[in-house]
């Protein structure tokens, strides 16, 4: 069973997900799949060695399986499909958490200070133990102060492959067909001990306190507030406009050349 395997099927069918997705979970192997996805499922550095990089690449392509199926009518075919791998479905709505809720919608609220609040949930998450597998998808409400229309729900995606009406960055985007598949998944954990972010190779949640002491950062990364990038990192997107927009916007197409998949929170802090 591979999930790349998948992920074409879905492409390349005009019939329902279902008549696809059923044969993949029957195939030969899928208790062995299933135990081998549960290795990720705990903050325990698995993935150092040559299969926990393997298992990466793995996850990645599942996050694409279901990336297409958020596109699909059928979305319960989509919480069958995880469910059977040995995932948790959830549809928390309240308080809004940045760990657990994708922006999809955003009404602005009259008081710009008003909070973030979940309005409704469009699309559950999935959890695969303590390991974030996919965001819920919410509508909320917002002063402009904390999520702005247009942005909060518009600016670039990143970590993500594809989404019906934004755009969205991920590694694999621009190289070959067989390249791409070598992207890795990002680690998000969930632990008693609290969160854990954008995990490295290493097992480091090691970074600096503004996200950007990197010699190779570049010229439209520095324009970033260290807030503004520790934001993207949590949201994996900006709520606001950044207060340097006048500056950044004398680089058309910035946002397609910032670069935040090494960046880290220093440790504790999430």
């Amino acid at each position: 069973m591979n999930a790349r395997a998948l992920y074409e099927a879905l492409l390349d069918t005009d019939g329902p997900a279902e008549d696809v997705i059923g044969p993949w979970l029957d195939q030969e192997g899928a208790d062995d799949y299933r135990d081998r996805l549960r290795t990720a499922s705990t903050h325990h550095h698995w993935w150092g060695d040559e299969d926990g990089q393997e298992l990466l690449q793995e996850l990645y392509a599942l996050g694409r399986v279901s990336d297409v199926l958020l596109l699909h009518p059928e979305l319960p075919c989509r919480l069958r499909l995880f469910t059977a791998l040995g995932m948790t479905p959830f549809e928390d709505a309240t308080p809004f958490d940045p760990f657990l809720h994708e922006i999809v919608e955003v009404e602005q609220a009259a008081d710009p200070q008003a909070p973030i609040e979940v309005l409704a949930v469009r699309h559950p998450g999935l959890m695969l133990g303590e390991l974030l597998f996919s965001r819920a998808g919410v509508r909320i409400r917002a002063g402009a102060a904390h999520a702005q229309l247009g942005v909060a729900d518009r600016f670039p995606l990143y970590w993500t492959f594809r989404r019906a009406d934004r755009r969205t960055h991920d590694l694999s985007h621009n190289w070959g067909g067989n390249s791409q598949w070598r992207t890795d998944f990002r680690l998000d954990y969930r632990t008693s001990g609290g969160d854990h972010l954008n995990v490295a190779e290493n097992g480091s949640v090691d970074g600096r306190p503004d996200l950007g002491h990197y010699q190779d950062l570049t010229p439209d990364e520095r324009l970033l507030t260290p807030a503004e990038r520790r934001e993207l990192l949590r949201h994996r997107c900006l709520l606001r406009a950044p207060q340097a927009a006048t500056e950044l916007a004398g680089s058309p197409g910035w946002e397609d050349d910032l670069f935040p998949y090494e960046w880290r929170l220093p440790d504790g802090e999430a």
